[in-house]
């Protein structure tokens, strides 16, 4: 899209998105959702967000594991029977299983032991092979494991999704041109988190290719030790090699705490339950918004927050112990069915 092309409008333009039946056709062109009770009473601000969990797998990582599946399949690397090996922290890891499902390929899955319940069950599920790593070494170990599993096994195609350029063009060619067209060209600052960078390099790239003058800025945990999944503290891991440092005027590194209170905060302000990434993007657009005043501020929300609900940071283990003491005691009668006894649940866990 050329950027006299995002000049037709000066309102937000409806969603486009594919009404065909295939699963696959329904990835991308996610709604634009404009959030006002975040924005600071006192600016004149328009803050936007991609739901992303209107993906087929709930997360904005189908848009790359589909880019990644398609280009392996162009050039002979996978196929019906072959393997798909990657590590991942659960999101990109759902993306793969559903495509191994549709196109006939098996997946092996290098995730840390850390990963949440909720992950681990659709994993699971979706029949993929789980390979566990040490999770105090996070990411990083479960990159070097899973190089070292496709590099022994013939015929495995390591997918990489930290190094594909498919990753990131498949921002350049979605989730930015998205963008432009959704906000006829007004976005003037774009806010994304940072975790393999394909999010925010291809998205970028493109805004920049149009020619819009747009303040980018990329957002980080503030420390190594966090608990913001899926985010990487890039002055201490390691780089992907698809981060292009020129292309973010600037990092927002954010607390942990800070985003699972933006989790509460957005679920009852907003009525959106966002996971904890997408929290942390919003803590940061918002905090731009304090410090720049007027715009049209758009981020990202890679997946919804009903797969975290297990993990203790939200507090809703302590809510329903609450709820459960204020409850009055059953009683029943000898006629009465006793409910059936719950199968205790494990923690995973993000």
């Amino acid at each position: 899209m050329g950027s006299q092309e995002v000049q037709l409008s000066s309102g937000i333009q409806p969603r486009e998105r594919g009404t065909g039946s295939d699963l696959l056709n329904r990835i991308g062109w996610t709604p634009l959702l404009r959030l006002e009770r975040l924005v600071p009473e006192a600016e004149s601000a328009e803050l936007w967000a991609k739901a992303e969990w209107h993906n087929p797998s709930g997360s904005v990582k189908d848009r790359a594991a589909l880019a990644i599946v398609r280009a392996a399949l162009q050039r002979g690397q996978l196929g019906p029977g072959r393997t798909l090996v990657d590590a991942t922290s659960g999101n990109t890891g759902i993306s793969y299983a559903i495509l191994g499902t549709v196109l006939g390929f098996r997946v092996r899955l290098v995730l840390p032991a850390d990963v949440n319940l909720e992950r681990r069950r659709i994993l699971t599920a979706l029949g993929a092979e789980l390979v566990w790593t040490d999770p105090m070494q996070g990411m990083d170990l479960a990159i070097d494991t899973a190089r070292d599993i496709a590099a022994r096994e013939p015929g495995a195609f390591y997918a990489d999704q930290y190094s594909s350029d498919a990753n990131w063009r498949a921002h350049y060619d979605g989730t930015g041109r998205e963008i432009m067209s959704q906000t006829a060209g007004r976005v003037t600052h774009f806010v994304a988190g940072l975790g393999t960078t394909g999010t925010f390099v291809g998205t970028v790239r493109r805004l920049r290719t149009a020619g819009l003058r747009v303040h980018c800025a990329g957002v980080i945990p503030d420390s190594p030790y966090h608990g913001l999944e899926g985010l990487k503290h890039l002055p201490t891991a390691h780089v992907p090699a698809i981060w292009d440092a020129r292309l973010a005027d600037e990092l927002l590194p954010v607390r942990t705490e800070d985003a699972y209170a933006m989790v509460r905060e957005a679920a009852r302000c907003e009525g959106l339950l966002v996971g904890p990434s997408a929290a942390a993007a919003l803590v940061a657009a918002r905090r731009l918004m304090e410090r720049d005043g007027p715009g049209v501020y758009v981020t990202v929300l890679p997946d919804s927050g009903l797969k975290y609900l297990s993990d203790p940071l939200l507090g809703l283990d302590a809510t329903e112990d609450r709820l459960s003491e204020a409850r009055p005691p059953e009683s029943h009668t000898a006629g009465d069915r006793t409910p059936k006894d719950r199968a205790p649940q494990g923690g995973g866990e993000p």
